[in-house]
């Protein structure tokens, strides 16, 4: 009897280290989750995956200018080495995203369910397009919306009007440098300052045009104008002839959403035409748009 109260004891007591063992686990687990912040790894944190981002810097090396390449011009673009770049490539074919062609390369359709991964997790975009073409219905120019990514704006909606020649090609998920374009300012206009200035930090500025700015002391005055006047427009700054206003967007919550413009061609349309007439209807879709996505 003693030695089965004996057996019972010792299959408790283990019972009840397999419990605390347990216990702990989980509480590393929430520790280990608590311990993500909001921060971004540098290339040099040891969490960092060197792998994930050179397979992504392969990806975006293909675009508009450079649809198909070869191997030694994917190496070229993405400063790697040709076994490197070789890998990288064999792998990416093998998943699906790019495909070979004798010695070219080039991206496979599949890599379209990155770009709608992130689309279609921000389901106020088939909201925000109705309101684009009707911008587009009412002033027969282009209307876009844009968002922040660091340093650039990338365009996530667009409404194109018809017939109507721009100075450069503009499309969804085209991106341009933030501090030259109107959208890009009001949404930098729109950060905390010292979010703000640690980007200018980062940044030289690059002279587009004779109209572009770029003094930096200069550039956040323009800033600051745009944060208290609530509208930006960019006259001939990226590109001559390229004319754009903009206003920032926003939910029912105040949660920037980005920002929608209208671009036009300035030998075309003044900047009468843009600050009485198309600066309201902006700003009455900025609204509705407020109105309908929470």
């Amino acid at each position: 009897m003693a030695d089965m109260c004996s057996q019972f004891e010792l299959y408790a007591r283990v019972s009840q280290m397999t419990e605390q063992h347990n216990d702990q686990r989980q509480d590393g687990a929430k520790s280990m989750t608590l311990q993500i912040n909001d921060e971004p790894l540098r290339p040099d944190d040891r969490d960092f995956v060197t792998a994930l981002a050179s397979g992504l810097d392969v990806i975006l090396a293909f675009d508009h200018a450079n649809p198909r390449m070869t191997l030694s011009e994917v190496a070229a673009k993405t400063g790697m080495n040709r076994a490197r770049a070789r890998r990288f490539l064999l792998t990416l074919n093998a998943l699906g995203y790019v495909r070979k062609q004798h010695r070219h390369f080039e991206l496979a359709p599949k890599t379209l369910q990155l770009g709608y991964a992130f689309l279609s997790a921000n389901n106020y975009r088939t909201v925000i397009q109705q309101h684009l073409e009707d911008i587009t219905h009412q002033t027969g120019e282009s209307s876009s919306l844009g968002v922040l990514d660091g340093s650039e704006v990338t365009y996530v909606c667009r409404s194109a009007a018809p017939h109507r020649l721009m100075v450069i090609t503009l499309a969804v998920g085209t991106r341009l440098p933030a501090v030259a374009t109107s959208m890009g300012r009001v949404l930098l206009a729109q950060l905390p300052s010292d979010e703000l200035e640690a980007l200018l930090d980062t940044l030289t500025l690059e002279q587009h045009t004779e109209r572009t700015i770029t003094d930096k002391e200069e550039l956040r005055d323009c800033l600051r104008q745009v944060r208290e006047q609530g509208y930006c427009i960019v006259d001939q700054e990226l590109d001559s002839g390229l004319r754009s206003l903009a206003v920032p967007a926003f939910d029912a919550h105040g949660k920037l959403l980005g920002a929608i413009n209208v671009s036009t061609n300035a030998a075309r349309i003044d900047m009468t035409m843009l600050t009485e007439r198309f600066l309201p209807l902006l700003r009455e879709k900025a609204q509705q748009i407020a109105h309908q996505v929470s």
